[in-house]
Order: C-alpha cells, then sequence, then structure tokens
C-alpha cells in the first residue's frame, strides 16, 4: 500500500492567474458517493473558489463527478462543501482576503496516508497580463539554462 498522499486533482489554472501567498491544508466534508468519485479520479478544481459564511469555510464550485456505481442517491456535482478548519484558522483567511482583497482558491485534492480526503487551499493575488508573461520568460529561462547545464555537464564526461 502507498505510504505517502496520492493526487486526486491539481489546479494548475491557479498556478498561471494568481501569485500564491500562503498555503494551508483543509480537510473535507464528502458524502458516501463523493468520496467513491473522488478516489475514481473524477474532480475538477478549475473553477473553485473558497468563501468564508457564517464562521464556516465552504468550497464551492468545484466538480466531482457522478459515481458511476451510485444510485439515485447520487450527489449532485457541484453542491458546496464543508471545510474542515480550525476557528483561528477560518478568522485568519476570512481577515487576510477581506482586508487585503485576495482569493482563496483549492489548489490540490488529495487522499492522505490514512485515508482522508484532503484540500490545499492558499490565499491567492491576482496576476495580470504582463504578470503572467513575465512568470513564462522566467519559467522558459531557467529550463534553458538547466539544458545548457546539463549539456555542458555531458561534454565534460567525454573528455
Amino acid at each position: 500500500m502507498a505510504t505517502g498522499p496520492r493526487t486526486i486533482a491539481t489546479n494548475r489554472k491557479a498556478r498561471h492567474d494568481y501569485f500564491i501567498e500562503e498555503t494551508l491544508e483543509a480537510g473535507i466534508a464528502l458524502t458516501g458517493t463523493e468520496i467513491k468519485a473522488a478516489r475514481a479520479g473524477s474532480v475538477n478544481l478549475r473553477e473553485g473558489f473558497v468563501i468564508v459564511h457564517a464562521g464556516e469555510a465552504w468550497l464551492m464550485g468545484v466538480h466531482i463527478g457522478q459515481y458511476k456505481q451510485g444510485n439515485r442517491a447520487n450527489h449532485h456535482e457541484t453542491r458546496s462543501r464543508k471545510l474542515l478548519l480550525h476557528r483561528r484558522q477560518i478568522d485568519h483567511l476570512h481577515a487576510l482576503a477581506t482586508q487585503r482583497n485576495w482569493t482563496i482558491v483549492p489548489l490540490r485534492m488529495y487522499i492522505n496516508a490514512a485515508g482522508l480526503a484532503k484540500v490545499a487551499i492558499a490565499l491567492v493575488r491576482g496576476k495580470r497580463q504582463f504578470d503572467k508573461r513575465q512568470s513564462i520568460a522566467k519559467r522558459d529561462a531557467e529550463r534553458d539554462v538547466s539544458r545548457a547545464l546539463k549539456q555542458r555537464y555531458r561534454e565534460g564526461d567525454r573528455d
């Protein structure tokens, strides 16, 4: 059996569209058919976000597909799901999100070693178009440098 966490879904769009300021791990309250569908890998975090309402954190807009062997009691795909966080964590997230006008988005959903579903959420601030271009250019430059170093290292082995 695997010892580490098994990633179910990642939100690659979040890393492209936002600067990630702070990350946090949260439990998620799922129904029986939802956890079975999540273990099968039918999760999409792309449109997801977190809101704090009445002292509780809610995961909104995350699509968990229907469980194929489910019956008429199957879950609704995009229902709001409660995040399991401590009161201080919720207050901290809410304070930063409202004061600094940041957003809370899910980055990754996974099953931990104990078999529980967890969501990595992040406080993020939006990127503008030129920021996205700069991030892409920086990533390309780092890739070129690593290729050049690898090539130089290979040439050094032949001598």
